[in-house]
């Protein structure tokens, strides 16, 4: 029996305000450790995220049986929050914030996760690989990137004729205008 290597994926940039919409995910292998993707509602298919903002609130909890310490933080990159955690699966990263005082300009490299309540309100977070403090150059430079990457994606679904594509436009019936707002406001919005 071989065992199947993976390539670790790269990290995706998107705003927290599209990945706040996302309700989709995908699986292209059977084998248990294969990575789970987000779909994202400009056509970002992320196993991986890289995130930089305001890290605006930080807290500590244990498991009930207290095996297992969790930390989780806000991010804000202006477009909205992301919610992340980082755990004793995740020693690296909790120690990382474990030291950072909020509030502070951090990035974060982490696999994103989508849940439903039973409710059917869906929860995106990230389970954070990384978490460094950064500089405001740092962050000005990623919102760049972000905004020209989901720039290119919206050009393409508006485009494109591929399969995959046309199959996110529909699952999410997508409003490119809502994107291109988040672009905007993710470049005008001037952030401490």
């Amino acid at each position: 029996m071989t065992e199947m290597k993976y390539k670790r994926e790269s990290a995706k940039r998107v705003f927290a305000a599209e990945f706040r919409s996302c309700k989709f995910t995908e699986k292209f292998s059977t084998d248990e450790k294969a990575p789970t993707f987000v779909l994202t509602p400009t056509g970002e298919i992320a196993a991986r995220l890289l995130i930089v903002g305001v890290a605006t609130s930080k807290e500590r909890t244990t498991t009930k049986d207290k095996a297992n310490t969790i930390y989780r933080t806000r991010v804000n990159d202006g477009t909205g929050d992301f919610f992340i955690s980082a755990s004793n699966f995740q020693p690296e990263a909790m120690m990382q914030l474990a030291r950072i005082e909020v509030p502070a300009l951090v990035a974060v490299i982490g696999k994103p996760k989508i849940f439903t309540k039973e409710d059917g309100t869906i929860f995106t977070s990230v389970n954070a690989e990384s978490i460094t403090v950064v500089d405001k150059e740092t962050r000005e430079i990623w919102k760049l990137e972000t905004a020209k990457a989901t720039e290119d994606r919206i050009k393409i679904m508006e485009s494109s004729e591929i399969k995959a594509i046309n199959n996110i436009k529909e699952r999410y019936n997508t409003n490119l205008d809502t994107y291109r707002s988040i672009i905007n406001k993710a470049l005008t919005r001037n952030t401490a």
